[in-house]
């Protein structure tokens, strides 16, 4: 066994030299493009589950309705600071020409609750019917990639 641990095979001696030979030339000059390299993965879309898509949907949707109702109440907001208000009521009550009857109010028929009422009905039927076409557009697409074989996606990065 001593004899055997002793002895020094050639070839490796050899190939020893030749990585040492080699590890210098590598390190002398990377080579630099002028552009720099891309990476490409060609994807192909054939399923989306459903499940996924509803919940998805649900959430952005809910997130939509948010906005919109903090957008109507800002719009209102807006314009009953402008005046319009005023303007309107003074605007009716002209046309009318009734000074002695009651003056004529804008805001007894449309004002800030029945408004912001009727937003929060707006953006629950959008939550309900945003949520169902998005997850009927899911089925659908899954029936079309059957068929047609999906969508292919080719992601790209540059590095």
């Amino acid at each position: 066994m001593d004899k055997a641990t002793s002895v020094k095979p050639a070839k490796p001696e050899k190939h020893a030299k030749a990585e040492h030979a080699a590890v210098p030339k590598a390190q002398k000059a990377p080579k630099t493009s002028s552009r720099p390299q891309t990476r490409k993965a060609r994807l192909r879309m054939s399923r989306i589950d459903p499940w996924s898509v509803m919940k998805t949907s649900f959430l952005l949707s809910i997130a939509f309705g948010i906005v919109t109702w903090v957008a109507v109440f800002i719009v209102w907001s807006a314009i009953g600071a402008a005046g319009v208000f005023d303007n309107i009521n003074n605007t009716v009550t002209e046309v009318l020409g009734t000074p002695a009857a009651e003056p004529f109010r804008i805001e007894n028929y449309i004002n800030t609750g029945k408004v912001m009422g009727f937003t929060t009905l707006l953006a629950c039927a959008d939550v309900l019917i945003i949520t169902a076409l998005a997850t009927l557009g899911s089925f659908l697409y899954n029936i079309a990639a059957t068929l047609l074989g999906g969508l292919e996606v080719t992601l790209a990065s540059e590095d």
